[in-house]
């Protein structure tokens, strides 16, 4: 499931997933977040079935999809892209 969010080079912002619906009872077990080259993280953490990451830089005009890997209790692995669009605001 992708999301598609746009943010400013100069912003730092929050951004995640709500995994509950798709948990079904389930508990996350470990939250990865790959981010390519050309935006940085600056933290990321989970509680319950949010995750959360926040970002920092990116370029001007660049398009980045940074990919969310959880894996649960229940031995569960699944992946949500975020494709975030660099843009003035």
């Amino acid at each position: 499931m992708d999301c598609v969010k746009t943010k400013d080079p100069n912003s730092i912002l929050d951004y995640g997933f709500n995994w509950t619906k798709w948990l079904d009872g389930d508990i996350l077990n470990s939250n990865t977040w790959i981010v390519p080259a050309g935006i940085t993280e600056v933290s990321n953490s989970y509680s319950g079935q949010i995750t959360v990451i926040w970002l920092s830089g990116g370029t001007l005009g660049e398009v980045y999809k940074i990919v969310n890997r959880i894996t649960t209790v229940g031995g569960r692995t699944d992946d949500r892209t975020l494709v975030l669009k660099i843009r003035n605001k």
